[in-house]
């Protein structure tokens, strides 16, 4: 059943004759993953060049200026999976990283906004925010404007991801000595010359092993976009075993379903053990 159905688990529905696009996609983002382990830029300039790449990826994979479109329904898969949680990592930390500065900010209003959409979207499930940008959100806005139900959703886990790591960012930012950040001042640096170069580069440091906690968490949880329509990974695997040519397979189809998540999060897990090595983080 994996070998007749390899295909339709790795690119979903998306026309075999247009697949060498996912193979260069996921490639290309596979490289820029790499480089920025390896390049020594600074952090935004990694964020910056990972957004960039993901723009590109979507766009290759969409199609336009010459390439045929491929509508988003058609999307499903590994590939989708690694989409979803890949984009949703990179855009989801900038965002976290101002949220969780703002929550630390003495400006009141900044800081009480801030409050509020963290703690609105950690009280609530993911699932109910998928819901909501699946169901509800179209009835806000009128017939004739229609948002693409993969980039609500991608929208939906961004924002859910970005407030659980505004608390594991703002946990670094809070570790490090208020010196730090007086000596910076003392040097005539401003309050963004001193967060980029000085405290951010430190308190991220310090909390590697909480983000990449929540970037595995984050890869798993991509699964429940199966409840509004999106067939992810789990969800060919789950419709595969549906088939009635191969009923029966189904301990097989979630043995090698689970094998792909494990492999997946054990290779984030090292990655992120190497980087502390590299980065010499120390253990308290």
């Amino acid at each position: 059943m994996i070998h007749a159905r390899w295909d339709q688990f790795m690119y979903g529905f998306y026309p075999s004759d247009e697949r060498w696009r996912v193979d260069a996609a996921l490639g290309l983002l596979g490289v820029a993953m790499i480089a920025c382990g390896i390049l020594r830029y600074r952090l935004y300039i990694k964020v910056l060049m990972m957004i960039g790449v993901m723009l590109f990826v979507v766009f290759l994979l969409y199609g336009g200026a010459g390439l045929s479109i491929v509508a988003t329904n058609k999307w499903g898969g590994l590939f989708l999976t690694i989409i979803l949680s890949f984009g949703a990592i990179a855009c989801a930390l900038p965002i976290a990283l101002m949220l969780a500065l703002g929550r630390n900010s003495s400006l009141m209003i900044i800081k009480g906004l801030c409050i509020s959409a963290i703690e609105l979207i950690r009280g609530v499930p993911l699932i109910s925010i998928l819901f909501m940008a699946s169901v509800m959100l179209p009835l806000f806005f009128p017939q004739e404007i229609v948002i693409d139900k993969l980039l609500r959703a991608f929208i939906a886990i961004t924002l859910f991801q970005a407030a659980y790591l505004a608390e594991v960012a703002r946990g670094g930012l809070n570790s490090l000595p208020v010196g730090q950040q007086e000596a910076a001042y003392a040097l005539g640096m401003g309050y963004w010359q001193t967060m980029i170069l000085v405290i951010l580069p430190q308190a991220l440091r310090v909390v590697i092993p909480g983000m990449v906690n929540s970037f595995i968490a984050l890869f798993k949880d991509t699964t429940l976009v199966l409840m509004i329509g999106l067939f992810d990974f789990l969800g060919i695997v789950q419709s595969a075993t549906t088939d009635p040519r191969w009923l029966g397979t189904a301990l097989e189809g979630y043995i090698f379903c689970a094998f792909v998540y494990w492999l997946f999060c054990f290779s984030m897990s090292m990655y992120s053990k190497y980087l502390e090595h590299k980065l010499k983080v120390k253990s308290f």
